[in-house]
């Protein structure tokens, strides 16, 4: 008998891809850190992921979603982006306030809705923090680009997205004005794994290698 996909399952998954998206594995205690539970919950639920067979876990190292596993995320996130694109496109919500609506609406949003919100919606290809919606298929559409830390000084760029959605960290970048579309150029990169500093506009703004590494830039 199949086990039902609880809201408890998908939000695992999820988290696990994100995590999974940025280190290759999900860990422990990021998924402690990301979905705010004790450990040993963690631990209990990451044993019954793998006994349904939605993760393979290697001791040590962390667990990774099974093909299985990454269908029922990628389900999940594409519900999860177009709430947060219709609490911003069609409820003119703040773009850092929607990620923790989202994560509540995204198990109550089924195929019957979807359908008629992305035709309101106009088909979007990214959620507001610039992240790429998966398609109903499970395919899935990134266009390239590379953390911000990873460019030299003179390079410049269009930022693509911001990986990490705390409210306070977006309401942070959008007093910098940094935000998907917005044209930086990397002024200079502090030694010792010290400051970045950028141009916005015609504004310099000094970032830390931590918040640098959560915006994604293509080069121009």
């Amino acid at each position: 008998m199949t086990e039902e996909v609880t809201a408890v399952i998908e939000e695992y998954l999820e988290a696990i891809y994100r995590l999974q998206e940025r280190s290759g594995m999900a860990r422990t205690r990021d998924l402690i850190n990301l979905l705010n539970v004790a450990s040993g919950t963690v631990t209990n639920t990451v044993e019954r992921l793998e006994k349904g067979g939605y993760i393979t876990h290697e001791p040590y190292k962390g667990v990774k979603l099974t093909e299985r596993g990454l269908m029922i995320a990628l389900q999940v996130l594409r519900r999860h982006r177009l709430g947060e694109r219709l609490l911003t496109d069609i409820l003119h919500m703040e773009w850092h306030e929607v990620h923790e609506a989202a994560c509540k609406l995204e198990h109550g949003i089924t195929e019957e809705i979807i359908k008629p919100l992305e035709i309101a919606l106009r088909y979007p290809k990214t959620c507001p923090h610039g992240n790429p919606i998966p398609k109903k298929g499970g395919g899935i559409n990134e266009e390239e680009s590379y953390p911000l830390t990873e460019l030299s000084e003179k390079d410049q760029g269009t930022i693509v997205k911001i990986t990490e959605e705390r409210a306070d960290l977006l309401h942070y970048l959008d007093t910098l004005g940094l935000v998907p579309g917005a044209s930086i150029e990397l002024l200079e990169k502090a030694p010792f794994n010290g400051p970045i500093t950028l141009k916005v506009g015609e504004t310099n703004r000094a970032l830390s290698r931590t918040v640098a590494s959560i915006i994604n830039v293509k080069r121009t």
